[in-house]
Protein backbone atom coordinates (compact mmCIF):
# COMPACT_ATOMS: atom_id res chain seq x y z
CA UNK A 1 0.00 0.00 0.00
CA UNK A 2 1.46 3.34 -1.06
CA UNK A 3 1.94 5.95 1.66
CA UNK A 4 2.22 9.71 1.87
CA UNK A 5 4.84 11.33 4.06
CA UNK A 6 4.36 14.95 5.12
CA UNK A 7 7.26 17.23 6.03
CA UNK A 8 6.00 20.74 6.63
CA UNK A 9 4.31 21.87 3.42
CA UNK A 10 5.85 19.02 1.42
CA UNK A 11 4.14 15.73 0.74
CA UNK A 12 6.08 12.75 -0.62
CA UNK A 13 3.72 10.37 -2.42
CA UNK A 14 5.38 7.00 -2.70
CA UNK A 15 4.72 4.42 -5.41
CA UNK A 16 5.04 0.68 -5.97
CA UNK A 17 5.73 0.13 -2.29
CA UNK A 18 4.64 -3.52 -2.50
CA UNK A 19 7.30 -4.35 -5.09
CA UNK A 20 9.71 -6.91 -3.65
CA UNK A 21 13.27 -5.56 -3.76
CA UNK A 22 15.04 -8.37 -1.86
CA UNK A 23 13.33 -11.65 -2.63
CA UNK A 24 14.93 -14.05 -0.14
CA UNK A 25 14.42 -11.67 2.79
CA UNK A 26 10.96 -10.58 1.54
CA UNK A 27 11.89 -6.90 1.76
CA UNK A 28 9.84 -4.48 -0.31
CA UNK A 29 10.44 -1.02 -1.69
CA UNK A 30 8.13 0.24 1.04
CA UNK A 31 10.37 -1.37 3.66
CA UNK A 32 13.38 0.49 2.23
CA UNK A 33 11.50 3.80 2.27
CA UNK A 34 10.37 3.22 5.85
CA UNK A 35 13.92 2.29 6.88
CA UNK A 36 15.32 5.55 5.57
CA UNK A 37 12.49 7.47 7.24
CA UNK A 38 13.30 5.90 10.60
CA UNK A 39 17.10 6.14 10.33
CA UNK A 40 17.17 9.76 9.15
CA UNK A 41 18.36 11.12 12.50
CA UNK A 42 21.42 8.89 12.32
CA UNK A 43 22.24 9.28 8.64
CA UNK A 44 21.70 13.00 8.02
CA UNK A 45 24.72 14.25 10.04
CA UNK A 46 26.98 12.09 7.85
CA UNK A 47 25.41 13.05 4.54
CA UNK A 48 24.80 16.77 5.10
CA UNK A 49 26.23 19.05 2.36
CA UNK A 50 28.05 16.19 0.63
CA UNK A 51 27.62 15.53 -3.11
CA UNK A 52 25.84 12.21 -3.67
CA UNK A 53 26.42 9.28 -5.95
CA UNK A 54 23.13 7.37 -5.94
CA UNK A 55 23.02 3.59 -6.37
CA UNK A 56 19.59 2.97 -7.82
CA UNK A 57 17.75 -0.27 -8.54
CA UNK A 58 14.17 0.34 -9.75
CA UNK A 59 13.39 -3.40 -9.72
CA UNK A 60 15.46 -4.28 -6.67
CA UNK A 61 18.19 -6.86 -6.35
CA UNK A 62 18.56 -8.90 -9.54
CA UNK A 63 17.17 -6.18 -11.79
CA UNK A 64 19.05 -3.46 -13.59
CA UNK A 65 20.96 -1.15 -11.25
CA UNK A 66 23.08 1.91 -11.93
CA UNK A 67 25.06 4.67 -10.25
CA UNK A 68 23.87 8.21 -10.82
CA UNK A 69 25.98 11.24 -9.99
CA UNK A 70 24.00 13.88 -11.87
CA UNK A 71 20.76 14.95 -10.24
CA UNK A 72 18.01 14.19 -12.79
CA UNK A 73 16.09 17.13 -14.22
CA UNK A 74 12.81 15.70 -12.93
CA UNK A 75 13.89 15.85 -9.28
CA UNK A 76 11.69 18.50 -7.60
CA UNK A 77 13.08 22.02 -7.33
CA UNK A 78 13.09 21.88 -3.51
CA UNK A 79 15.85 19.26 -3.54
CA UNK A 80 19.15 21.03 -3.02
CA UNK A 81 21.75 20.70 -5.76
CA UNK A 82 25.41 21.65 -6.04
CA UNK A 83 27.50 22.11 -9.17
CA UNK A 84 30.89 20.52 -8.68
CA UNK A 85 33.89 20.75 -10.98
CA UNK A 86 35.23 17.52 -12.41
CA UNK A 87 38.94 16.99 -12.93
CA UNK A 88 38.56 17.70 -16.65
CA UNK A 89 37.13 21.15 -15.89
CA UNK A 90 33.52 20.35 -16.72
CA UNK A 91 30.84 20.47 -14.03
CA UNK A 92 28.23 18.06 -12.76
CA UNK A 93 25.21 18.90 -10.63
CA UNK A 94 24.85 16.56 -7.68
CA UNK A 95 21.86 16.15 -5.40
CA UNK A 96 22.41 17.16 -1.77
CA UNK A 97 20.43 15.52 1.03
CA UNK A 98 20.10 17.71 4.12
CA UNK A 99 16.62 16.80 5.37
CA UNK A 100 14.12 13.99 5.93
CA UNK A 101 11.97 14.87 2.95
CA UNK A 102 14.87 14.55 0.51
CA UNK A 103 15.95 11.25 2.07
CA UNK A 104 12.46 9.75 1.74
CA UNK A 105 12.12 11.09 -1.81
CA UNK A 106 15.40 9.46 -2.81
CA UNK A 107 14.29 6.16 -1.29
CA UNK A 108 11.07 6.37 -3.31
CA UNK A 109 13.25 6.83 -6.40
CA UNK A 110 14.73 3.39 -5.64
CA UNK A 111 18.01 4.81 -4.32
CA UNK A 112 19.13 1.78 -2.38
CA UNK A 113 22.60 2.97 -1.39
CA UNK A 114 23.92 6.47 -0.81
CA UNK A 115 27.56 7.12 -1.59
CA UNK A 116 29.05 10.40 -0.39
CA UNK A 117 32.07 12.58 -1.03
CA UNK A 118 34.77 12.88 1.62
CA UNK A 119 34.35 16.66 1.51
CA UNK A 120 31.45 19.08 1.81
CA UNK A 121 30.27 21.69 -0.68
CA UNK A 122 31.50 24.57 1.48
CA UNK A 123 35.12 23.54 0.85
CA UNK A 124 34.88 20.82 -1.75
CA UNK A 125 38.61 20.30 -2.32
CA UNK A 126 39.43 19.80 1.37
CA UNK A 127 38.25 16.46 2.78
CA UNK A 128 37.15 16.14 6.38
CA UNK A 129 37.74 12.38 6.48
CA UNK A 130 40.58 10.00 5.68
CA UNK A 131 39.45 6.48 4.82
CA UNK A 132 41.20 3.12 4.67
CA UNK A 133 39.11 0.53 2.84
CA UNK A 134 39.91 -3.00 4.04
CA UNK A 135 38.49 -5.89 2.03
CA UNK A 136 39.20 -9.59 2.59
CA UNK A 137 41.78 -11.30 0.44
CA UNK A 138 39.32 -14.13 -0.23
CA UNK A 139 35.70 -15.00 0.54
CA UNK A 140 36.56 -16.52 3.92
CA UNK A 141 39.00 -13.85 5.00
CA UNK A 142 36.96 -11.52 7.21
CA UNK A 143 39.06 -12.46 10.21
CA UNK A 144 42.06 -11.02 8.37
CA UNK A 145 40.10 -7.78 7.86
CA UNK A 146 39.38 -7.51 11.58
CA UNK A 147 43.02 -8.21 12.35
CA UNK A 148 44.20 -5.57 9.88
CA UNK A 149 41.76 -3.03 11.35
CA UNK A 150 43.17 -3.65 14.83
CA UNK A 151 46.72 -3.31 13.50
CA UNK A 152 45.78 0.03 11.96
CA UNK A 153 44.06 1.23 15.14
CA UNK A 154 47.05 0.36 17.31
CA UNK A 155 49.40 2.11 14.91
CA UNK A 156 47.26 5.26 14.90
CA UNK A 157 46.81 5.16 18.68
CA UNK A 158 50.58 5.32 19.06
CA UNK A 159 50.39 8.51 17.00
CA UNK A 160 47.74 9.82 19.44
CA UNK A 161 44.97 9.38 16.85
CA UNK A 162 41.68 7.61 17.65
CA UNK A 163 40.13 6.26 14.42
CA UNK A 164 36.55 5.17 13.78
CA UNK A 165 35.39 1.90 12.27
CA UNK A 166 32.42 0.76 10.20
CA UNK A 167 31.31 -2.40 8.44
CA UNK A 168 30.50 -1.53 4.84
CA UNK A 169 27.53 -3.87 4.41
CA UNK A 170 29.37 -5.30 1.42
CA UNK A 171 32.74 -7.05 1.81
CA UNK A 172 34.83 -5.30 4.39
CA UNK A 173 35.50 -2.51 6.82
CA UNK A 174 36.27 1.20 6.65
CA UNK A 175 38.68 2.70 9.16
CA UNK A 176 38.18 6.46 9.27
CA UNK A 177 40.07 9.44 10.69
CA UNK A 178 38.00 12.59 11.19
CA UNK A 179 39.96 15.55 9.80
CA UNK A 180 39.85 19.28 9.96
CA UNK A 181 39.27 20.36 6.33
CA UNK A 182 42.62 22.12 6.01
CA UNK A 183 44.44 20.25 3.22
CA UNK A 184 43.56 19.13 -0.27
CA UNK A 185 43.00 15.56 -1.40
CA UNK A 186 46.55 15.09 -2.66
CA UNK A 187 47.96 15.90 0.79
CA UNK A 188 45.46 13.66 2.56
CA UNK A 189 46.01 10.76 0.17
CA UNK A 190 49.79 11.16 0.40
CA UNK A 191 49.62 10.99 4.19
CA UNK A 192 47.32 7.96 4.03
CA UNK A 193 49.82 6.25 1.73
CA UNK A 194 52.63 6.87 4.25
CA UNK A 195 50.54 5.25 6.97
CA UNK A 196 49.85 2.26 4.70
CA UNK A 197 53.54 1.99 3.81
CA UNK A 198 54.71 2.06 7.42
CA UNK A 199 52.13 -0.48 8.53
CA UNK A 200 53.04 -2.74 5.59
CA UNK A 201 56.70 -2.53 6.57
CA UNK A 202 55.79 -3.53 10.12
CA UNK A 203 53.67 -6.51 8.99
CA UNK A 204 55.12 -7.47 5.58
CA UNK A 205 53.60 -10.96 5.55
CA UNK A 206 50.07 -9.71 6.23
CA UNK A 207 49.63 -6.25 4.69
CA UNK A 208 50.56 -4.32 1.58
CA UNK A 209 50.10 -0.83 0.18
CA UNK A 210 50.53 -2.00 -3.41
CA UNK A 211 47.50 -1.52 -5.63
CA UNK A 212 48.64 -4.13 -8.14
CA UNK A 213 47.09 -7.52 -7.39
CA UNK A 214 50.21 -9.18 -8.77
CA UNK A 215 52.29 -7.57 -6.01
CA UNK A 216 49.91 -8.38 -3.16
CA UNK A 217 50.78 -12.09 -3.00
CA UNK A 218 47.91 -12.99 -0.69
CA UNK A 219 48.34 -9.96 1.58
CA UNK A 220 45.54 -7.60 2.52
CA UNK A 221 45.59 -4.30 0.61
CA UNK A 222 45.44 -1.19 2.81
CA UNK A 223 43.42 0.75 0.28
CA UNK A 224 44.15 4.44 0.73
CA UNK A 225 43.17 5.43 -2.83
CA UNK A 226 39.62 6.40 -1.94
CA UNK A 227 41.13 9.62 -0.54
CA UNK A 228 40.97 11.28 -3.95
CA UNK A 229 38.98 14.15 -5.39
CA UNK A 230 35.66 12.90 -6.76
CA UNK A 231 35.84 9.51 -5.03
CA UNK A 232 32.99 8.46 -2.77
CA UNK A 233 32.42 6.07 0.11
CA UNK A 234 29.23 4.43 1.31
CA UNK A 235 27.40 6.57 3.85
CA UNK A 236 27.05 5.29 7.42
CA UNK A 237 23.66 3.58 7.83
CA UNK A 238 23.16 3.26 4.07
CA UNK A 239 21.52 0.10 2.78
CA UNK A 240 23.55 -1.98 0.31
CA UNK A 241 22.23 -3.77 -2.77
CA UNK A 242 23.00 -7.21 -1.34
CA UNK A 243 20.62 -9.97 -0.32
CA UNK A 244 19.12 -9.27 3.09
CA UNK A 245 19.50 -5.48 2.72
CA UNK A 246 22.64 -5.18 4.88
CA UNK A 247 23.48 -1.78 6.34
CA UNK A 248 26.84 0.00 6.56
CA UNK A 249 27.15 0.11 10.33
CA UNK A 250 29.42 2.23 12.56
CA UNK A 251 30.96 0.07 15.27
CA UNK A 252 32.76 0.51 18.54
CA UNK A 253 36.19 -1.10 18.54
CA UNK A 254 34.96 -3.61 21.08
CA UNK A 255 32.47 -4.90 18.50
CA UNK A 256 35.36 -6.45 16.56
CA UNK A 257 35.69 -9.09 19.27
CA UNK A 258 32.12 -10.32 18.79
CA UNK A 259 32.00 -13.84 17.43
CA UNK A 260 30.34 -14.11 14.05
CA UNK A 261 30.73 -10.44 13.17
CA UNK A 262 31.10 -9.83 9.46
CA UNK A 263 30.52 -7.00 7.02
CA UNK A 264 26.83 -7.89 6.60
CA UNK A 265 25.96 -8.58 10.25
CA UNK A 266 23.53 -5.68 10.44
CA UNK A 267 20.58 -5.11 8.13
CA UNK A 268 17.34 -3.13 8.01
CA UNK A 269 15.61 -5.79 10.13
CA UNK A 270 18.03 -5.81 13.08
CA UNK A 271 19.82 -2.45 13.06
CA UNK A 272 17.22 -0.66 15.19
CA UNK A 273 17.50 -3.32 17.90
CA UNK A 274 21.20 -2.49 18.04
CA UNK A 275 20.56 1.25 18.08
CA UNK A 276 18.00 0.85 20.88
CA UNK A 277 20.70 -0.73 23.09
CA UNK A 278 23.74 1.41 22.36
CA UNK A 279 24.61 4.97 21.43
CA UNK A 280 25.79 5.62 17.89
CA UNK A 281 29.57 4.98 18.05
CA UNK A 282 30.07 7.78 15.50
CA UNK A 283 27.90 10.40 17.19
CA UNK A 284 30.94 12.56 18.05
CA UNK A 285 32.99 11.95 14.91
CA UNK A 286 32.70 15.52 13.62
CA UNK A 287 33.47 17.00 17.04
CA UNK A 288 36.82 15.23 17.36
CA UNK A 289 38.64 16.31 14.22
CA UNK A 290 42.36 15.85 13.82
CA UNK A 291 44.70 18.23 12.03
CA UNK A 292 46.67 16.56 9.25
CA UNK A 293 49.69 18.44 10.63
CA UNK A 294 49.53 16.12 13.65
CA UNK A 295 50.07 13.12 11.39
CA UNK A 296 52.65 14.77 9.17
CA UNK A 297 54.87 15.59 12.15
CA UNK A 298 55.07 12.02 13.37
CA UNK A 299 55.24 10.08 10.09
Amino acid sequence: MNKKYKYGNRTIETSNTDKVFFKEADITKGDIIEYYRKVSGYILPHIKDRPLNLHRAPDGLGGQDFYQQKAPDYFPSWIKRAKVKKEDGSTIEHAICNNDSTLVYLADQACIALHIWLSRIGDIRKPDKMIFDLDPVDEDGFSSVKKAAKRLKNFLNRLKIEPYIMTTGSKGIHVVISLRPEYDFDDVRGTARKIAEKLSEKYPDELTYHQSKAKRKGRLFLDYLRNSYGQTSVCPYSVRLKEGAPVATPLSWGDLSKSGLDSKSYNIKNIFKRLSRIDDPWQDIYKKKVSLDTLKKVL
